[in-house]
């Protein structure tokens, strides 16, 4: 045996045995304080889309953000937000809103560019919001939906200073060049700015 090297004293054996004791859940991780600073909007949870599915940016010190853009995922809650954590799927929203009770994630900062409109210019100026649902089964458009997507964009709004209009507020389908066709005939405009605008 080697006595040129010191043995660990018994307190640094104990100290080693009771780190090892500690579940690896229950240590402080780096991305805890990364996943409260990204929430732009306090009422949403944080659902992270896939790095690979958006650029990351300043906005609005690298690009200003002058509108809305208003989606209908063609898809469940979760099924969307499964797809934005795909690296595969090369497509994200800022914000995902939920059918039964309004629910709200946020999947990508609004600093960074999400890729949502199909058009990288709008895609630069704008806050892509998906919601739960298809565009032809308007039962999936309910009050809650509704009213927290409103309150949402009202946020999104009152931030940059985007004026809670149709020309500012858009579906998917106004953004020049897309073959979307979302949010749909069924999707009810008139209210929806009305509830903008009362948020």
């Amino acid at each position: 045996m080697d006595r040129s090297r010191p043995l660990p004293s018994r307190r640094r054996i104990l100290k080693g045995a009771a780190l090892a004791a500690v579940p690896y859940a229950l240590l402080p991780g780096a991305r805890a304080g990364a996943q409260t600073q990204a929430i732009d909007y306090p009422s949403a949870e944080w659902q992270p889309a896939s790095t690979s599915n958006y650029t990351a940016s300043t906005r609005p010190n690298a690009c200003s953000v002058d509108r809305v853009i208003v989606h209908v995922a063609q898809e469940t809650y979760a099924s969307t937000l499964s797809i934005f954590q795909n690296p595969r799927k090369k497509v994200s929203a800022h914000y995902v809103v939920g059918s039964a009770n309004g629910q709200v994630a946020q999947c990508v900062r609004e600093a960074d560019i999400a890729w949502h409109a199909g058009n990288w210019d709008y895609n630069t100026r704008s806050i892509g919001i998906e919601h739960e649902g298809w565009v032809d089964q308007p039962d999936y458009f309910t009050d809650a939906m509704y009213t927290q997507s409103a309150r949402l964009t009202a946020a999104i709004c009152d931030r940059y200073g985007i004026p809670k209009d149709r020309e500012h507020i858009l579906g998917h389908v106004q953004v020049p060049g897309t073959d979307h066709t979302d949010p749909g005939p069924n999707w009810d405009w008139v209210r929806y700015i009305r509830l903008v605008n009362l948020a």
